[in-house]
């Protein structure tokens, strides 16, 4: 058959099965476990369990799989989406909040849609300008946009039907999460705690777009009238006029789960604006419903119940983590329970029916609290916690003993598989607040680091053998019954990919080293990897067509800690892909490689002093894109390796404005001309740093190497000792 004839075949048959394609339904969704060969929402069902039933992929024959094709996004950001699969379409999303469709039997694009988010928005997005999917109902799939829109787009074509503003845009809020379809109604929240916001959940008609109902998590200003009976409540754990002055935060990400019987939707509650309570709330206050999981009508959004994970959490230890539902047998009982494995380093089983605390266990280090009081359902904190009178290393860090990375459920294996991390960090108390409005992080953590200038002189080899030390990254198989570790996989690297498990007995897993492997259920066995060609942050899914079983996943390094880390053996933020196997694949993985040369870095300017000062300066205002200690993690510009043109244009760059299309805009309402200076002198130290570990010599490299891992473990032991 002539090429051209081949394709038109081809387009009229895909285009067949798309107008074909069944309405996603309630019925559908809530009975997604008679259509294994679908993945209908975004944990596969409303239980969020990530458990394939499809038995053609097994221990037996994992070995086997191989690249069936391959979707080039032509990104360089981090793509965290659990794509979709209904009636042969995959749907996904990619950075910036596009939306693809796929074909899910050789990857040919259908449609695309570009929501056109203004680049300068990406100053808004504390953790890359990702996005984790669409949701599906009736003939739609409905994408929420980093400007804050959530868009309906005709399943077929890809073309709007609607979209509606969420946010007030004249705040620094951001949707990185994907929305949920429930009942005829879209859910969706929102980011931007650390930036100063107060955060809410809204659902809205999946028809016309209109806003059914809207829960605030935390409350407003004392002046006005609280908006439920649950801000009533809210309001009285809650003291002084900052939090409602910045936001007071709360945000509503990530995590929401459903139980269709009880009619009840589940979603959890991020970190506080500021993070600091002493700052956000003087005088003390568990302040509601800051880092709680909630449940509420799904249908008017009416409080059921609420559980806090960390009261008055001053750590960012967000309870936005992946939530899962099953039934469990606890002590001879059948439970219908909600788990979640949130930031601060607890395992949570809560009775989904009343929000009752059953049981909470560490399956990480985490030093802020000794354990949890099953009789007051609080936390113990330690001497490590507080940080009011001096600066305390305290773990988890900031990214938590789990991120967003979504875990898994295996029913007959009744385990739990975390993409669990460890790690420690330095948390204070800042003096003479300021909110900063704009697109700037208000912690409340002391920025002015006595420290900085010291931290110029760290050579970056002995700055990435501390990291390792102190962030470790694993996949943990949790019984949850027991509360205990059934196994462990270590990996080279601290951020990883999300988790799918099967009924067949295994779990798939990315990496960010650049790996996709399978693992033995039961005992975590390494049965089959393949690189990747970039990290893997994002969760795999499986699907069938036509009797063949398939395994995907959105291939590209990133997310916050991609973004501000360049961590040790992860993988170069390569091209940005929909990786999808199958048994006896035999489809070549497109080459993915960039290389990069420093070049020679100009003179040295400035003073030590000025080169602290800088420092300090860039940790406020550049690390959160540009990496701790310049060490980026490749999604952005490494500032050590600018151009000669780059270094002249430095201040036209940082205070004109003039690349602010592409998303680095001006900064000239907070900064001036000095310390413009400053910073440059800042990183064109660090150049000089790596200039010089680039052309060291080998012997000398060697030597040096071993020096720094012992110095590294050193800084552990002390660090977790305190």
């Amino acid at each position: 058959m002539h090429a051209t004839l081949r394709r038109f075949v081809a387009a009229s048959l895909l285009c067949f099965s798309v107008c074909c394609s069944a309405e996603v339904t309630r019925q559908r969704l809530t009975a997604a476990d008679t259509e294994p060969d679908q993945w209908l929402s975004h944990g596969r069902n409303y239980a969020e369990d990530r458990e394939s039933p499809l038995q053609q992929i097994d221990r037996g024959n994992v070995a086997t799989l191989g690249l069936a094709w391959s979707f080039d996004t032509s990104t360089h950001r981090g793509l965290e989406a659990s794509p979709l699969v209904i009636d042969g379409v995959i749907y996904t999303t990619g950075s910036w909040s596009r939306v693809y469709a796929i074909s899910a039997a050789n990857g040919e694009q259908i449609w695309s849609y570009d929501p056109e988010v203004p680049r300068s928005w990406g100053v808004n997005a504390c953790c890359d300008v990702v996005n984790r999917g669409v949701a599906a109902w009736g003939d739609k799939v409905y994408v929420g946009t980093l400007d804050g829109r959530l868009v309906a787009l005709d399943r077929t074509t890809g073309a709007p039907v609607w979209q509606t503003l969420t946010i007030d845009q004249t705040r620094p809020y951001t949707i990185t999460g994907a929305p949920r379809a429930i009942n005829g109604k879209i859910m969706i929240g929102n980011g931007g705690a650390e930036y100063g916001v107060r955060g809410y959940i809204s659902a809205y008609d999946a028809d016309t777009g209109a806003q059914v109902w809207r829960f605030y998590t935390v409350p407003g200003s004392p002046a006005l009238p609280p908006e439920s009976a649950a801000m009533k409540m809210a309001a009285k754990t809650w003291r002084g006029d900052v939090f409602y002055q910045v936001g007071g935060g709360g945000t509503v990400w990530d995590s929401m789960a459903y139980d269709p019987v009880l009619n009840l939707l589940y979603f959890g509650v991020g970190n506080g604006s500021p993070w600091n309570r002493h700052i956000r709330s003087p005088g003390g206050g568990d302040n509601l419903f800051l880092s709680s999981i909630v449940a509420v009508n799904a249908d008017t959004g009416e409080y059921a119940w609420h559980y806090q994970t960390t009261p008055a959490d001053t750590w960012d230890y967000t309870a936005t983590q992946h939530i899962i539902l099953a039934d469990l047998t606890i002590d001879g009982e059948q439970r219908k329970v909600l788990m979640q494995a949130p930031k601060n380093g607890f395992f949570y089983v809560l009775d989904r029916e009343t929000g009752k605390l059953i049981s909470a266990e560490k399956y990480t280090k985490a030093s802020w609290a000794s354990h949890v009081d099953l009789a007051t359902g609080r936390p113990v904190e330690t001497s490590n916690a507080d940080h009011i009178t001096k600066t305390q290393m305290t773990g988890p860090a900031p990214s938590g003993g789990h991120n967003w990375q979504p875990m898994a459920f295996n029913q007959s294996q009744a385990l739990v598989y975390i993409p669990a991390m460890e790690s420690i960090a330095p948390y204070s108390t800042g003096k003479d607040f300021q909110y900063s409005p704009g697109g700037h992080w208000n912690l409340g953590q002391n920025d002015n680091n006595e420290n900085s200038a010291t931290m110029t002189s760290i050579p970056p080899a002995l700055m990435r053998a501390v990291m390792q030390r102190i962030m470790k990254g694993r996949l943990i198989a949790w019984d949850p019954v027991a509360q205990t570790e059934r196994w462990r996989v270590e990996h080279p690297t601290m951020w990883n990919g999300g988790v799918l498990t099967t009924k067949t007995g295994l779990v798939f897993q990315g990496t960010g080293d650049g790996r996709l492997v399978a693992y033995d259920a039961a005992n975590g066995e390494v049965l089959w990897q393949t690189e990747t060609g970039t990290g893997i942050i994002a969760p795999p899914i499986s699907f069938a067509l036509e009797g063949t079983q398939y395994i995907s996943v959105m291939a590209g390094w990133g997310g916050v800690v991609g973004l501000m880390l360049n961590l040790p053996q992860s993988a170069s933020a390569g091209t940005g892909r929909l990786l999808t196997y199958r048994l006896g694949g035999t489809a070549t993985l497109p080459t993915n490689t960039i290389s990069r040369t420093l070049p020679e870095p100009p003179d040295q300017l400035g003073s030590d002093a000025t080169i602290g000062h800088g420092a300090n300066l860039y940790n406020v205002h550049c690390m959160r894109c540009h990496g701790a200690g310049l060490q980026s993690g490749g999604l952005v510009a490494d500032l050590r390796y600018m151009s000669p043109e780059s270094h002249k244009q430095f201040k036209n760059i940082v205070l004109g404005g003039v690349l602010s299309s592409v998303g680095m805009v001006s900064f000239a309402d907070q900064i001036d001309a000095n310390d413009a200076d400053a910073i440059h002198s800042y990183i064109i130290s660090a150049a000089h740093l790596q200039w010089q570990e680039d052309n060291a010599a080998p012997w000398w490299k060697a030597i040096k190497s071993e020096f720094y891992d012992a110095f590294a473990y050193l800084v552990v032991f002390f660090g977790f000792s305190s």
